[in-house]
């Protein structure tokens, strides 16, 4: 509480008070309590202090519009003289008052009860908002002088008018320069017509169709505001003024960055309105509510024999010219409501109708995700995938359904996989987000290969719902991709699956994400020397059973239960090399054969290195 000698504390009891320690002196004839926020009942009463300090001085600048000190602490007088007065966090600054001031009376209530208070007139304060060099000019925002020049426009019916009006004020304090400047304000001031930056927008972010936020760039920096309402922890902005990681790892990279031509994040968040994640982003709000909503409505499963698409392919083709087939593809992502996907490989969003025709999901929902074949020596990565993802399933890990599909125009075979981070039909509440490891970590995609299984390990412990069985996935995961060789798996190849039931406020599962994206790298041109993308126990070469031993201890897995783990793949690995089979289908040509016998031998070869 205040105390103002004179006024609600008489002298001798303040001093009294004083001497006891119950009242702190912050300047002579003012007390506070001792125990209260000092610096938060001076603020409280700042207008107070100031009109008991200087009954003869009013309120002007910025203090006559708020009737507050500003955020700093700062309140503006005018008066006799020119001082100023700090009292702890409150800086009192007044000048020197004209000859005639404009004055009005205000009302002002602070806890203490409702005093009256002079300030400056709707004139006055316009003319100060001119003054030169002047502290308390400079505290009138554009906003409020705005605001000034619109009220008095309205009182004395147009800009002349009110122009006149200062013009009368000004002539009797010889404010000569000051009249001036607001007549031109008034008159001529382009200031007057609404302007802002044009490189700023705003976005719309939904999720599963239900808005959750905005996302506004102002030309400088990103700025993300939740709904109120929203509480799940999906998109964060952990860093301010950046764009929140999980947005970023939704945008293009590789092939697709290339294609689209975009220079900056700005320009890529503005090229496409569908993400994965069950994402949409818009700029125009009600654009969201049409666009498709991703579920699977057919299983990949329902179409496939022997690891073979027995649907129809309706996706673009090469044409009469070779390199047709990108340029096809590409043209598909020129219509923003093609889903935009990340990763550095080709690949298409592409939807499997009940009739098992799987066609571009630019107007359809996204459900499967085709990856077509490399050019220059990659020809053979849609058949080394599946080889791959067919050993991890072999091996015990989940692995989305995927199949080898023929091409048309006789280009190698391109492989599907069927999207697990989609509702399970319409009818499905389930609310879900794949969230990337970079995003996990708070890093920029580029920085994709800077981390380790053990930091990985760390993030992963406090955020699981299961987290021993995730940590020991972990370690399986990287003891699969090192059987491999999969130079590969780095964070944005590791996520977490994150599922939500309807209207639920928390996550009821939040498990590492099943494989995807698992190569044998070390087979392709240039990559012959290629080593693990994260460093395990301070190594990407040369792993020993020490080597994953050692991470999971640093982990908190029981070494026991790591034994089991590592016995019981590298068994399953075995298993699975003896049995795995070649698809048969169109266009396997011997040289994408032959990648594939080198793959299973350079597997044969790490799992005879490793025992």
């Amino acid at each position: 509480m205040l105390y103002l000698v004179g006024e609600n504390l008489d002298k001798a009891r303040a001093h009294y008070q004083a001497e006891k320690g119950r009242i702190v002196q912050l300047m002579r004839g003012i007390y506070a309590d001792a125990d209260d926020d000092v610096d938060g009942t001076l603020l409280r009463h700042a207008v107070r202090i100031a009109h008991y300090l200087y009954p003869r001085a009013y309120l002007s600048a910025a203090s006559a519009s708020q009737l507050t000190p500003t955020r700093d602490g700062r309140l503006f007088l005018s008066g006799p003289r020119s001082q100023r007065t700090r009292i702890r966090t409150l800086e009192i600054i007044q000048n020197a008052a004209p000859t005639r001031p404009s004055t009005a009376q205000a009302f002002v209530a602070d806890g203490l009860g409702e005093f009256r208070v002079n300030i400056s007139s709707p004139r006055q304060r316009f003319l100060e908002a001119f003054r030169l060099r002047s502290e308390h000019a400079a505290s009138i925002s554009e906003e409020m002088r705005a605001s000034l020049a619109d009220r008095l426009i309205a009182d004395y019916g147009g800009p002349k008018g009110a122009a006149d009006a200062l013009w009368a004020l000004a002539r009797e304090n010889e404010w000569y320069r000051e009249g001036e400047q607001a007549e031109r304000y008034l008159l001529k001031s382009p200031s007057l017509i609404a302007l802002h930056n044009e490189a700023a927008f705003e976005c719309v972010v939904a999720w599963h169709g239900q808005r959750i936020g905005a996302l506004r760039h102002d030309g400088f920096e990103w700025r993300w505001q939740p709904d109120k309402g929203f509480d799940l922890p999906l998109v964060q902005q952990r860093s301010p003024g950046k764009l929140p990681a999980f947005i970023l790892s939704l945008l293009p990279e590789g092939w697709l960055e290339r294609v689209l031509n975009q220079n900056d994040e700005r320009a890529l968040l503005q090229s496409g309105k569908r993400y994965m994640s069950n994402i949409t982003i818009s700029t125009d709000p009600a654009e969201i509510t049409n666009l498709p909503a991703d579920h699977l409505s057919t299983r990949l499963d329902t179409f496939c024999t022997a690891g073979v698409f027995t649907g129809r392919y309706a996706g673009p083709g090469r044409g009469d010219i070779e390199q047709g087939f990108e340029d096809n593809l590409a043209r598909l992502f020129t219509d923003t409501q093609t889903p935009r996907l990340s990763g550095v490989q080709i690949k298409a969003p592409m939807f499997l109708d009940p009739q098992g025709r799987l066609v571009p999901s630019t107007t359809a929902p996204f459900t499967h995700i085709l990856k077509p074949a490399g050019t220059s020596g990659f020809q053979a990565l849609p058949l080394i995938e599946y080889l791959a993802m067919t050993l991890g399933r072999a091996t015990g890990l989940d692995v989305p359904a995927i199949a080898l599909t023929h091409m048309p125009d006789g280009m190698p075979p391109a492989l599907i996989v069927e999207r697990f981070d989609i509702r399970d039909g319409e009818n499905d509440g389930h609310r879900i987000a794949l969230e990337d490891m970079c995003s996990v970590l708070d890093l920029p995609p580029e920085a994709k290969y800077d981390g380790t299984i053990e930091r990985i390990a760390r993030a992963l412990r406090p955020l699981s719902t299961a987290p021993q069985a995730d940590l020991l996935m972990l370690l399986k995961r990287a003891l699969f991709a090192w059987l491999i060789a999969d130079g590969d798996m780095h964070l944005k190849n590791l996520s977490l699956l994150k599922i939500a039931p309807a209207g639920a406020g928390g996550f009821e599962s939040v498990r590492i994400a099943p494989l995807y994206d698992a190569v044998t790298t070390r087979i392709f041109p240039g990559l012959g020397h290629d080593r693990m993308a994260l460093k395990l126990d301070g190594k990407d070469d040369r792993l020993r059973r020490a080597d994953f031993l050692r991470m999971a201890a640093i982990a908190g897995i029981p070494a026991h239960a790591a034994d089991a783990a590592i016995d019981e793949l590298t068994s399953r690995f075995a298993n699975a090399l003896d049995q795995v089979v070649i698809p048969q289908v169109p266009n396997l040509g011997k040289d994408i054969l032959t990648k594939a016998e080198q793959m299973l031998d350079l597997c044969r070869e790490r799992l005879a290195a490793w025992h």
